[in-house]
């Protein structure tokens, strides 16, 4: 039986017929590399613009491990993936997707990647978060992955996403002044 739902992937490409499982698994992963891979060359641009092109070079590389790759392909591309108000919704907590894979995979990728504010962020014993401060090249790295993650999902740019949810990011006060001199200019 062939899956006419993607008729446009690599295998229908190539005249392979696959069974609608397997056709499906193949381009859902084929999909967030796809994804992943467009994601990493706009955060390259960025960086190079601001002087740190072996970190764009480098940039979420975890990514491309099986403990991240797949679970997040599965969660963002999979049977059921979230519906876009869920993916917004828990942006800043993930953890909380009720997808244990992915939930896992997300803790790892945040503390492989300093560019992440919450590989910053320190659990205090009695609940709450210290912030650390973020150094300058980790601080850059996140901004243009924000860019980059915008132009890849075509959203109005990073002042509209900043505006939105800048009060759900836990960050040193140091960091925020920075982050909104990059972002406002100067303040």
């Amino acid at each position: 039986k062939i899956n006419r739902a993607y008729p446009k992937s690599i295998f229908y490409a190539l005249g392979v017929c696959l069974f609608d499982n397997i056709g499906c698994c193949i381009y859902m992963y084929y999909k967030y590399l796809k994804y992943l891979l467009k994601h990493k060359w706009y955060v390259f641009i960025e960086c190079s613009k601001n002087g740190l092109t072996w970190r764009g070079i480098k940039h979420d590389m975890s990514k491309f491990l099986p403990s991240e790759f797949f679970p997040y392909a599965y969660h963002f591309n999979g049977n059921h993936p979230p519906t876009r108000d869920m993916i917004t919704k828990n942006y800043i907590k993930p953890a909380i997707t009720g997808d244990e894979a992915f939930d896992e995979a997300w803790r790892l990728h945040i503390k492989r990647n300093k560019h992440h504010w919450q590989w910053w962020a320190i659990p205090e014993l009695g609940g709450g978060v210290n912030a650390a401060e973020m150094d300058d090249d980790s601080r850059m790295e996140m901004l243009c992955d924000w860019i980059g993650a915008g132009k890849v999902q075509k959203t109005n740019g990073i002042k509209e996403w900043w505006e939105k949810n800048q009060a759900k990011v836990q960050l040193h006060e140091k960091t925020r002044k920075k982050i909104n001199e990059f972002i406002f200019g100067r303040i």
